[in-house]
């Protein structure tokens, strides 16, 4: 098998060059189109870019590895990369090498966010800590809104730099994020037949964290666990869970121990301190905290009605 190369591209003018296209029109914002790409990857590569990249990707003849799942790009997808982040790319050897990658891929470097209010807000769009499995698929529609907003920009970063271009290329950067959280939220809502597979995965997971004998060994499971088992990052996750059930993975979390605390209460004659500990909690007075939180109700009152 192959090593793996591993590089790290600090500037948007060294991923130009390194894809061998054209250089930049614009040190930090760049719009650049898959096809014009002249590099061919012949040897497997990890990469590590110190910038923001939004691709729209289609007839991509190499395997990537984001996260922890592999994933093929054979169709239209969005596919949203924060700073730092690792990429493995490898050539599918079954695919002919002429068949063209194709393709647009918006870089943002941070530099060009200094002084804007972007600079916090992009924070706060989860997409960009999505695993590739986690991609968007784009309808025909959909894909053609956010090329459009991308040549807006890439006019923009061609045109003679004034006053204005800072804003207006921060504007539709800003419009390109609103649409793409938009379509994550139609994705949760129309993938319904994968999405309810989610929840009944995530309902093994916690039957089996709650079920298990070391629970008070381990302690309670975290958001991050529960994703990990699931093998999804913990903000896809939250958000699929929200769309679909109006809670996010720690409610769930949260549910599923007030159901086993009122199994062990209602059938056993644990103390509530035993039955905290059971559970994983390493102070009972934080178990009936929750407890009183979520049903009204203190352990000792709960257990008290249902033995009337």
């Amino acid at each position: 098998m192959a090593a793996q190369q591993l590089i790290r591209i600090k500037t948007i003018s060294a991923f130009h060059q390194f894809m061998e296209l054209p250089q930049p029109a614009h040190p930090l914002v760049s719009v650049a189109r898959f096809e014009d790409a002249k590099r061919q990857y012949t040897a497997p590569i990890s990469r590590i870019m110190d910038f923001y990249s939004i691709a729209i990707k289609r007839n991509n003849f190499v395997k990537m590895k984001y996260g922890q799942q592999d994933y093929d790009f054979d169709e239209g997808i969005l596919f949203c990369m924060s700073p730092g982040q690792l990429l493995r790319i490898e050539w599918d050897a079954t695919q002919e090498k002429e068949q063209i990658f194709t393709g647009w891929n918006l870089l943002i470097h941070p530099d060009f966010l200094w002084n804007t209010p972007l600079a916090k807000t992009i924070k706060k769009y989860e997409f960009f800590d999505y695993k590739v499995n986690e991609a968007l698929f784009l309808s025909l529609k959909e894909e053609k809104q956010l090329i459009s907003i991308m040549e807006n920009i890439d006019e923009e970063c061609r045109s003679n730099v004034d006053q204005f271009s800072q804003s207006v290329i921060i504007a539709q950067i800003e419009l390109l994020l609103t649409y793409t959280e938009r379509f994550y939220h139609r994705q949760f809502i129309t993938r319904k037949v994968s999405n309810h597979k989610v929840l009944d995965r995530l309902e093994d997971v916690l039957s089996a964290c709650f079920n298990s004998e070391e629970l008070d060994k381990q302690g309670l499971p975290t958001v991050i666990y529960v994703a990990e088992q699931m093998n999804i990052s913990p903000n896809y996750l939250s958000g699929l869970l929200k769309t679909l059930t109006g809670q996010n993975t720690q409610q769930h979390i949260h549910n599923k121990l007030i159901e086993k605390a009122k199994e062990k209460l209602s059938t056993s004659s644990l103390s509530v301190s035993e039955v905290a500990y059971e559970l994983g909690f390493t102070h009972p007075q934080s178990f009936s905290k929750l407890f009183k939180a979520k049903t009204s109700l203190s352990p000792q009152a709960f257990r008290a009605g249902f033995n009337c």
